[in-house]
């Protein structure tokens, strides 16, 4: 009979450290993959048990929601967001509060939380971050370290922490690979140095459960297919040449619960913005191109929802003569994006979007 020691889990109003035993097959699904020592557990309603937070299980995260938020609307720079529902279904705009700003990026963190953390203000690239609470609600504004960027990306990694990286320091090429750390009470670390090529408008995603990937971008060269993987402690790995067509201004968010999907942006062409996407293993390798459907366009943002499905969202295309759009393409959960939903809210790009409410 195993057990386990030191195993953190999560209940739904608490989190409670046990330094005890925990017998695995009393109280711990590992039907999928046993836990570690030191692994996130999270409660499964399908089972009555507790299981580890990367198995994402019929009905064991179906309260899942998500927001997407802030961007650029024909009237300028917004803080609104927009609430995404365990089903797929997109809310009316909720007046935000902090900063307007766009080319910010956005993570799941705490299990159940989520931040959003950078971007442009119009006169200045920030370091600002808002944390989301697990009922949805935006903080206001807390004043971030680190090196103030924009157009960066984010993602959740060891079941509940996260990574901003990349990015522009003054909208203008001055691309790093500067990462930070997203503690899983929501403190944003100083910088770390990061390897790989430096770039910005680039995508982000979890895969098998509790790593990352960031991929694509435009480097001083232009758009590229580049990824990098991150380890399930938060280090990020050199380049690794990616596959598929070499798009910028993408997104990227997992489904299945262990893998991931990068979708839309622009392959630098006219009109250029494309619906492509690029399934992402459990392993992280990036599969070709897959010919999407719906509107192609650029500057979308995506997010997990529902536990185990997709959502893109938002964005714009040179063939409207650059107009924002507010389109949603769902993506089940075996990795099929659906043609377009026209959604509610404020039309806006460079925005981003998170999960958030997994336990509540």
């Amino acid at each position: 009979m195993a057990t386990y020691k030191s195993i953190r889990y999560l209940v739904p109003d608490e989190v409670v450290e046990h330094t005890d035993s925990i017998n695995a097959l009393a109280d711990v699904n590992t039907s999928t993959v046993a836990p570690e020592v030191g692994q996130t557990l999270k409660w499964s309603d399908a089972n009555s048990r507790w299981q580890p937070a990367d198995i994402e299980e019929s009905g064991s995260s179906g309260t899942q929601k998500a927001l997407f938020g802030f961007g650029m609307a024909d009237a300028g720079r917004t803080n609104i967001s927009n609430l995404v529902s365990s089903s797929g279904v997109v809310a009316s705009d909720t007046t935000g509060v902090g900063t307007s700003r766009n080319g910010l990026a956005a993570a799941s963190y705490g299990g159940d939380k989520a931040i959003f953390g950078f971007g442009y203000s119009g006169s200045n690239t920030t370091n600002v971050t808002n944390l989301v609470s697990n009922a949805g609600v935006v903080a206001s504004n807390t004043t971030g370290v680190g090196t103030a960027r924009t157009y960066t990306a984010a993602a959740g990694f060891g079941g509940d922490k996260a990574i901003f990286g990349f990015g522009d320091t003054n909208s203008g090429g001055n691309y790093t690979n500067v990462s930070n750390l997203v503690s899983n009470a929501g403190v944003v670390a100083s910088d770390t140095t990061g390897v790989g090529t430096a770039r910005n408008d680039l995508a982000a995603t979890s895969y098998g459960g509790d790593k990352v990937i960031f991929g694509f971008g435009t480097t001083t060269s232009g758009a590229t297919n580049i990824t990098n993987l991150v380890s399930n402690t938060g280090v990020v790995a050199s380049d690794t040449t990616g596959v598929g067509t070499a798009i910028n201004r993408r997104a990227a968010a997992g489904y299945g619960g262990d893998k991931g999907i990068f979708g839309f942006g622009s392959d630098g062409g006219y009109p250029g913005q494309t619906s492509v996407t690029n399934l992402v293993s459990n392993a992280g390798v990036v599969a070709t191109d897959t010919t999407g459907v719906g509107t192609g366009r650029e500057n979308v943002a995506a997010t997990s929802y529902g536990g185990d499905k997709a959502i893109f969202g938002f964005g714009k295309a040179e063939v409207d003569y650059m107009m924002p759009y507010n389109t949603t393409n769902l993506v089940s959960n075996v990795g099929v994006a659906s043609s377009d939903v026209t959604g509610v809210g404020t039309a806006r790009d460079s925005l981003a979007a998170a999960g958030f409410s997994t336990t509540a």
